[in-house]
């Protein structure tokens, strides 16, 4: 394998070997992050959140289990770069279509492997998410590569995933209008099992999508600033007071927050992993969900609009709201999963009721 470094605009050096795709000009750079998801690594890399950003696995032992089309969350991938510590020489598992480094190189996705996970884990821990660059450039360069990358604040990184055209996915009961910002396959075959969904770009106006007289308007995940979403904010506002149920996830739930006056500020590592204990307050039950966001709505600033549904026990940031005048509610986590525990889908049964009018 060839020796290549990663480094990050603090000036931390990593020194490790390339996988993956090799990138003309010898330079991978993004902001970067760390996931603690135990397992499902191709559903995270094709996850379209996380445009923009250079994903660190935590977990050890990656790529065991090689890749299958049939998990893949969206059309390719989007991230900047994979970290990995340990590239399984072999694959084994009769679903295995190809093995994880072969899928990188497909979708000239570059990676680095051999370096320590751990130290890098903690300091972007202790440090907060950092701008870096890998390659098999320079120290110098790879510096400054890292820092003259814009990361993902105040960049609109939707118009880089969401679907040009729009498209119909399954054939369930209601009629749901969904906006892609990034959307997952896994989601759309959750609302498959109540719905049929039309799949909207994400600068689709009010008017268009009240047109298609949906049942029910579904707001995706996707990455980046909820502040650099063109129009969003103002289209959602104008859908929810018509009257449409609403149900929105991660960037859905940001932009939902927004568009009635919430707002939104950057966490310093963001959450991301398939561990993430949330209370939900109206049972007091404890739910383990998947989490894939940088940016958060401040509780506070929803105060008299919304009434907050769920909170992240880890940090106390909010997970959930539900608004008082509107039928629409949303929350940050992912209950679709994929990858990760399924404690909350039935927030996709809610969704159905509250179409039904229950």
């Amino acid at each position: 394998m060839t020796e290549i470094s990663l480094v990050l605009e603090d000036g931390s050096v990593f020194e490790g070997e390339a996988i993956g795709h090799i990138p003309e000009n010898g330079i991978a750079a993004g902001e970067v992050v760390f996931n603690t998801a135990l397992t499902g690594y191709q559903e995270v890399i094709t996850d379209p959140s996380y445009a923009g950003q250079i994903i660190t696995f935590t977990t050890t032992h990656i790529g065991n289990y090689g890749a299958t089309a049939a998990d893949a969350e969206s059309r390719g991938t989007f991230a900047r770069g994979v970290i990995v510590r340990d590239l399984a020489r072999r694959r084994s598992n009769w679903r295995s279509e190809t093995d994880l480094n072969d899928l990188l190189v497909a979708n000239k996705l570059p990676g680095i492997t051999g370096l320590d996970t751990r130290r890098l884990t903690r300091l972007l821990r202790d440090s907060g998410s950092l701008r870096g660059a890998f390659g098999t450039a320079s120290e110098a360069n790879l510096l400054a590569a890292a820092r003259d990358e814009h990361g993902t604040s105040g960049i609109d990184l939707v118009s880089q995933v969401t679907t040009p055209q729009p498209y119909t996915f399954g054939n369930g009961k209601y009629s749901v209008v969904a906006y892609d910002f990034g959307i997952k396959t896994t989601i759309l075959r959750c609302l498959s099992e109540i719905a049929t969904v039309t799949v909207v770009p994400a600068h689709m106006g009010a008017e268009e999508v009240l047109a298609l007289k949906p049942q029910g308007i579904f707001l995706s995940n996707g990455p980046g600033d909820p502040e650099m979403v063109p129009g969003a904010t103002a289209a959602i506002r104008s859908i929810v007071e018509n009257g449409v149920p609403t149900f929105g996830i991660c960037l859905g739930h940001q932009l939902l927050s927004r568009a009635f006056d919430g707002h939104t500020f950057k966490l310093p590592f963001g959450h991301h992993g398939g561990n993430h204990p949330v209370r939900n307050l109206a049972t007091g039950s404890v739910e383990i969900t998947s989490q894939n966001h940088n940016f958060c709505v401040d509780a506070d600033s929803l105060s008299g609009v919304a009434d907050i549904t769920h909170v992240n026990l880890n940090d106390n940031t909010n997970e959930g709201m539900r608004l008082r005048k509107h039928n629409a509610f949303s929350v940050q986590y992912h209950p679709e999963a994929g990858p990760g525990p399924h404690d909350s889908r039935y927030l996709f049964a809610q969704f159905a009721e509250m179409m039904e009018g229950k």
